[in-house]
């Protein structure tokens, strides 16, 4: 056994010279009596669970004749202490970082340093996701506390194969990080790539938690397309598990990261795999057909009304009727951008008044700007389409993209008519061949082409027909029956 203190009155002075005597209310140290040795615990006031602690300090009044036999404290705390989760310490690095965590140490006479695993994390219920509901399926959600997530996960995935990795990250902030795979699923250089990454992380603390962790991982920069798919829900992380797919699950973050993935994870949802199959497909064709619409409608609707020699003759009445006194560009950007503008005043608006915000927005300013000659009928119809099939994209990361994709098609359109729509096209979409997140082509299957790939993307396949595991997450068996 180590002693890393040489006694009691050690610990105690390097408990205060750490947090300050009387400076950090949290931070609790107090002599009590355990059995008939002085001892001191060390703990943070509110991550810890009160009721266990005092019924343990309860049981830990009186002892028997055996235990008294047994005068070396180490060897008392490890034979006789009254609850299951007990760790001996090594070092008083590993003491701090489990009492910031929230364990409660145990300090005895002779310096030597034991915790006990009694977090009590402050949280909310596992409600449903705002952002991931469905009609029909599991109500829980992930929550801010890490282990009540992987509870969640464990719920529906009962093997033994299920690991949860513990690691700690940052310099300051030891930002608790759970790398979640399926032993000989999930690829064992991807988890290399991961626990390298997470190793290089030098910072002071991930206070946005997912998000900073994910610009660390892969390196994001500027680019503006997701390189990781979010989820609240524990059954789609589960679901990605299975398929060998890799979670990171961040303390105090409701969102688990799933990695690797492609353009294409991020335009599914569960609610295709609550329905029927046939119904399921239909669903993510709209969808598919929907995301594409939301990108193109817009910067092509402008180049037909600016350019009607394009337009046949049965066409000709999509141009607008009267422009107005407002180029039609600058009313399609006021109108897009302005749309944006209201989602975030929806937002941050307290909830009673965003129903009489949104019925102001959409009646009262939609009418009077046509009224008074700002927008033209066809401007605000157009714009409002394009807004609705982008809320139709289940990412809520992807649609922001699409929207800054769009608004640069559209300024390409301008410049140069047909050209410019075409090549903002072009460019886009060799961009988007061209990423390669953890080694992951971005638009796989159709870039490079899986034709079995590509048809198990379009069509939601029934659950009895045998579907191996995907390509792109590399795993060593990619048989799913047992």
């Amino acid at each position: 056994m180590n002693k890393i203190f040489n006694s009691k009155t050690d610990a105690q002075t390097w408990f205060e010279g750490l947090f300050g005597k009387g400076e950090s209310f949290d931070a609790t140290a107090r002599t009590v009596h355990l059995w008939d040795v002085e001892s001191l615990i060390l703990y943070i006031n509110g991550l810890v669970d009160g009721d266990t602690i005092t019924a343990l300090l309860t049981q830990m009044q009186w002892g028997s004749e055996e235990m008294e036999k047994e005068r070396d404290g180490a060897r008392r705390f490890l034979s006789f202490f009254p609850y299951h989760a007990v760790t001996e310490v090594e070092d008083k690095r590993g003491l701090l970082d489990a009492v910031l965590s929230g364990q409660v140490a145990f300090i005895t006479a002779e310096g030597f340093a034991f915790t006990i695993d009694v977090r009590s994390y402050p949280g909310r219920q596992p409600d449903e996701p705002d952002n991931e509901k469905v009609i029909r399926g599991a109500r829980d959600g992930f929550t801010e506390n890490i282990l009540t997530n992987t509870a969640l996960i464990r719920r529906r995935i009962r093997v033994p194969e299920l690991r949860f990795e513990m690691h700690h990250t940052t310099v300051k902030g030891k930002t608790d990080v759970v790398i979640a795979f399926m032993k000989g699923a999930a690829s064992e250089e991807n988890l290399d790539f991961l626990r390298k990454r997470l190793e290089e992380v030098c910072h002071d603390g991930l206070t946005m938690t997912d998000k900073s962790l994910e610009e660390f991982l892969l390196k994001q920069g500027f680019h503006p397309m997701p390189f990781v798919r979010f989820t609240e829900r524990p059954d789609i992380c589960a679901a990605h598990l299975l398929e060998g797919h890799i979670a990171i699950i961040v303390d105090t973050s409701p969102s688990v990261i799933l990695v690797p993935v492609t353009i294409f994870h991020h335009l599914q949802h569960a609610e295709e795999y609550r329905q029927a199959p046939l119904i399921g497909t239909f669903v993510r064709l709209v969808r598919f057909i929907g995301t594409a619409m939301s990108l193109v409608l817009l910067p092509f609707w402008y180049l037909l009304a600016t350019q009607p020699r394009y337009l046949p003759d049965s066409l000709s009445y999509i141009g607008p009727n009267d422009v107005g006194e407002v180029p039609l560009l600058v009313q399609l950007l006021i109108g897009d951008i302005g749309i944006e503008v209201l989602r975030m005043a929806a937002i941050h608006t307290p909830t009673p008044m965003s129903t009489a915000m949104g019925l102001v927005a959409a009646i009262v300013i939609g009418q009077v700007a046509i009224d008074v000659g700002l927008f033209s009928p066809e401007v605000v119809l157009y714009v409002a389409v394009s807004a609705i099939l982008t809320f139709a994209i289940p990412s809520y990361e992807l649609s922001i993209t699409t929207k800054v994709f769009r608004l640069s098609i559209l300024a390409l359109t301008a410049i140069w008519g047909a050209t410019g729509f075409f090549i903002g096209i072009f460019i886009l979409f060799y961009y988007l061949c061209s990423l390669k997140p953890m080694g992951i082509p971005y638009l796989w299957p159709a870039v490079p082409f899986f034709p079995k790939a590509m048809t198990r993307i379009l069509v939601r396949v029934p659950m009895t027909i045998d579907a191996p595991r995907p390509y792109i997450t590399d795993s060593p068996d990619r048989n799913r029956t047992s």
